[in-house]
């Protein structure tokens, strides 16, 4: 028997009979021989943890447009938050650890620079819309890997797609995942405006304080706890009514102090408007675009989609300085 069969084996005896099993995945798009050593679901963490995609993670905002200080979250930062929240709720739970991590590191692959700044300004510009959870299945199944894609699993897909509040995936681990990223932003937004002088802890209603804590630390715990308790042994993922309650109204809180905060978003116009003048000039001059998305346009891929394939897969770097070399006049050096 293979390590792999035999990892496969010790889910069959451990995992909670509502869990995602490695075994019985739906499988890929694209046949492939199996893995001697690791199941599906662990195959495709290592995927989305070796690809570039991932990597450029770690220069696109999470919520402060480059901000000066070392300790702000950035979008991989946010990441690897979401996916530490997710692995600790599945194993209590006894779900598939490795698929909700490999759905946590892969949900937000397909974001724009800028955070949802530049999410907004693609969707507003581009006639076919946008978003990041479809543009993170996008990036997956065709971008990455010169457009094959990395041939990910229908369950971690699907996870990847239903991450938002607004989803439901099929799996418990989906759900667990959809519940991550929200702790995993409500904690650490709250952190970062702390530390910018945004907010002080003290400012949250007491009606929300006294439910779940007193800091952003207590908050977390308190979460994490009230879904493992009210979740265990069940074919759900829920929160008690009053805990429920109590994050939608941070949430709002956040929102109404954080999210639209003149002095927190005060770039964001900025960032906007440079995001709309790449997608036009790129529109305009499709030359311009490197060579792996005018391979997507060959295919038949519209123009304004592989436009923003093009924008969203840049870091707030790269985006700055393709912005300055189209627009900005270089220096004379006769």
């Amino acid at each position: 028997m293979q390590i792999r069969e035999r990892l496969e084996k010790r889910e069959e005896q451990y995992l909670s009979p509502y869990a995602c099993h490695s075994a019985k995945s739906k499988g890929r798009d694209r046949a492939e021989e199996e893995c001697d050593i690791r199941p599906v679901f662990q195959r495709d963490r290592d995927r989305i943890l070796h690809s570039k995609s991932f990597r450029r993670l770690k220069d696109k905002t999470q919520v402060f447009l480059t901000p000066e200080g070392d300790h702000y979250r950035t979008r991989l930062t946010h990441t690897l938050e979401v996916s530490q929240n997710a692995r600790t709720i599945a194993k209590a739970l006894r779900l598939n650890e490795e698929l909700v991590e490999a759905i946590a590191l892969g949900h937000d692959l397909g974001h724009t620079p800028f955070g949802h700044a530049g999410e907004r300004a693609l969707n507003n510009i581009c006639y076919l819309g946008f978003s990041h959870n479809e543009q993170s299945v996008r990036t997956v199944e065709l971008l990455e890997k010169g457009g094959v894609g990395l041939n990910l699993t229908v369950e971690v897909r699907d996870g990847i797609l239903n991450h938002q509040i607004r989803g439901n995936p099929f799996t418990l681990e989906g759900h667990v995942v959809r519940y991550s990223d929200k702790i995993a932003y409500i904690h650490h937004d709250m952190d970062d405006a702390i530390r910018g002088g945004i907010l002080k802890e003290s400012d949250v209603p007491k009606e929300i304080t006294d439910v779940i804590g007193r800091d952003s630390a207590e908050w977390i715990d308190h979460f994490i706890h009230d879904i493992v308790s009210n979740s265990y042994g069940k074919n759900c993922i829920v929160m008690s009514e009053p805990v429920a309650g109590a994050m939608g109204k941070l949430r709002q809180f956040m929102f109404e102090n954080v999210y639209t905060n003149s002095r927190a978003k005060s770039e964001e116009g900025k960032a906007i408007m440079l995001v709309e003048m790449l997608y036009d000039y790129f529109c305009k001059n499709k030359d311009r675009l490197p060579e792996e998305m005018l391979m997507l346009l060959d295919k038949g891929e519209p123009l304004e989609r592989v436009v923003c394939d093009h924008i969203s897969a840049m870091t707030d770097r790269y985006a700055i300085a393709t912005f300055d070399e189209i627009y900005v006049p270089a220096s004379w050096h006769g």
